[in-house]
């Protein structure tokens, strides 16, 4: 099966610049597509400091549907955005005023990842922080979503005035281009070895293997892989019960597994189920004091609406627009609009029998 591979270097232009990130691409773009992906062949994605964050969503979620192993090459510089103090990937247009809208938030980098396959994603990641991101980082992981293996390092910032080098990315083009991939992890501490005289021991080193044959996400992953979606779910449904009894129902663990069963309810063709879950799912992360503009709250919204669009029985399409309308009062997302859409929705549905 082919591979995908999407390569992503940006920063912002100007005074907040910290690396250039776009200065690896020439370097990677000599590496064989084969050789980038690990992989017999490879299809490639360049994205050279993008403008708009929509436009990296809609890249990565193409490069997330491709059914082959996906790398992820990651450049660039991170900042927190004021409001939620939320790591973002700084894009062109990013100052430190306007993160929120003009990077592209480090979540969605899971979020669309999520569904895929387990151990088929690998990120490769070399990443500034401003001042800022770089406290939090040192007490706050960096989350590039559960069953993806990770590698790369975070840096400090730089000295003021000068603009840092993508080194370690650079590192591990350079290995590349000899024409052969090692094991990534090989791959990893190789670059890391090249780069040791200049980071000084100063970075945050990433280093997160695939999940492993005993990871039950591997096994629920390969069950929904050859159809097997009843036992997809009961599986997913077992780790949940037991979640509940360990750490309560509102508890992070729980939940993980309810978002577990709600996607698997969608890959089962089961659209009503998929959206009366993410509703639940939302309704009681607001309930357990989650804001409404909290990342995993709005998300379950969006999952659940874009769900319920996907209901084509009357009955239960009401019932769950009217719950999903509630809930949009409440949580009306980042896209302009949706509350009116499910009221529209909802006042169709209301003139059929």
């Amino acid at each position: 099966m082919p591979g995908t591979v999407l390569l992503l270097a940006a920063s912002p232009v100007g005074r907040g610049r910290l690396v250039d990130a776009a200065s690896v691409l020439p370097v990677l773009a000599a590496v064989a597509p084969s050789v980038l992906s690990g992989t017999d062949t490879a299809n490639v994605v360049e994205l050279a400091d993008p403008l708009e964050p929509q436009a990296v969503l809609t890249r990565l979620r193409a490069a997330a549907a491709a059914p082959g192993p996906l790398t992820v090459y990651v450049t660039g510089q991170l900042q927190l955005d004021r409001r939620q103090r939320l790591p973002h990937l700084a894009l062109a247009r990013t100052t430190a005023s306007t993160a929120r809208y003009t990077a592209f938030p480090w979540h969605w980098f899971r979020e669309e990842l999520r569904l895929r396959p387990a151990g088929a994603t690998t990120l490769l990641l070399d990443l500034h922080a401003d001042a800022e991101t770089w406290d939090m980082l040192r007490s706050t992981p960096l989350d590039s979503g559960r069953g993806n293996a990770v590698h790369g390092r975070i840096a400090p910032p730089p000295s003021r005035r000068t603009v840092a080098a993508p080194a370690y990315m650079k590192a591990v083009a350079t290995i590349l281009r000899s024409g052969f991939r090692p094991p990534v992890e090989q791959l990893h501490q190789q670059a890391l070895t090249r780069i040791a005289p200049e980071s000084a021991g100063t970075d945050l080193v990433l280093s997160t293997p695939g999940p492993t044959g005993g990871d039950p996400h591997a096994a629920i992953s390969a069950a929904v892989q050859s159809g097997r979606h009843p036992d997809a779910d009961a599986l997913a449904a077992r780790h949940e019960q037991a979640a509940v009894t360990a750490h309560g129902p509102a508890s992070e663990e729980a939940l993980h597994w309810a978002e577990v069963r709600a996607d698997l309810a969608m890959f089962a063709g089961d659209a009503a189920r998929s959206c009366r879950t993410w509703l639940m799912i939302a309704t009681a992360r607001l309930n357990a004091g989650q804001a409404p503009d909290a990342p995993a709250v709005e998300a379950a919204v969006d999952r659940a609406h874009h769900q319920w669009g996907q209901v084509h029985d009357t009955a239960p399409a009401r019932e769950l627009g009217a719950a999903l309308a509630a809930l949009r009062g409440r949580v009306p997302g980042r896209r302009e609009g949706a509350l009116d859409h499910v009221q529209r929705q909802l006042r169709q549905l209301q003139t059929q029998g």
